[in-house]
């Protein structure tokens, strides 16, 4: 949950894709079906990424706007906010109705029903903006990545989308890139007690949604899909 593309691949058609940048004793094995949605679930009974049936997808990353000091004890679990984002009509009414007091700060990805928000939590404030679902959009997690490196991984995303055919299978291949100089610049990483430990990738077409959990530790992936009612 640490680096998040959404690249619209045709009409009401996007792909959304996520690098997992965790502990590794925290890599689920599996999707999870449950209540009309479909998610990996974290060893904590959350997640970071969830999509239903009724056309919504939710993908959150740590933090907000700025780097942020980890202060325990939070009052709920950030993997559960996405959980309970479904219980809710719309964005708009989650925005305005779920109590996000004394929340660890978050940034949330939102596809609901046709229309594109990012929606953040910072220590004191939340925050909530439309987003046009026909353009592309990159976010980097502000703990792992300071401001002057989101922008270098912005310029590159912008370089890479001007030579390349956006195929589910080549946005894949770049969020698996690496950069051997820097590892703040690239995808992928490996800090030690924090890595990529998986890759999920969310197709949305008219139909529904299709997930694919690339699990890098047990080197396996896992498909799953949603058809909308």
């Amino acid at each position: 949950m640490c680096t998040v593309s959404y690249i619209p691949i045709g009409s009401q058609t996007f792909v959304l894709t996520s690098n997992r940048d965790e502990n590794p004793l925290r890599s689920p094995d599996s999707i999870t079906e449950e209540s009309k949605t479909i998610y990996p679930r974290d060893i904590k009974g959350g997640t970071w990424i969830c999509a239903s049936s009724n056309d919504k997808l939710v993908c959150l990353l740590n933090g907000a706007f700025l780097p942020h000091r980890h202060r325990p004890p939070y009052p709920k679990s950030r993997g559960i906010i996405v959980k309970e984002f479904f219980d809710y009509p719309d964005t708009e009414t989650f925005f305005k109705d779920y109590d996000l007091e004394g929340i660890e700060p978050f940034t949330m990805a939102v596809w609901d029903k046709g229309n594109l928000y990012q929606l953040r939590r910072d220590t004191q404030k939340t925050y909530l903006t439309r987003l046009n679902p026909n353009e592309s959009y990159l976010w980097s997690s502000a703990p792992l990545y300071d401001f002057p490196t989101q922008r270098i991984r912005h310029t590159r995303f912008g370089h890479w989308k001007k030579i390349t055919e956006f195929t589910p299978d080549n946005i894949l291949k770049f969020h698996k890139s690496k950069d051997e100089n820097d590892e703040r610049y690239g995808f992928m990483i490996d800090r030690g007690f924090l890595k990529t430990i998986s890759i999920t990738q969310v197709i949305r077409t008219n139909a529904g949604i299709t997930m694919d959990y690339h699990d890098l530790l047990r080197n396996n992936t896992i498909k799953a899909s949603i058809a909308f009612k």
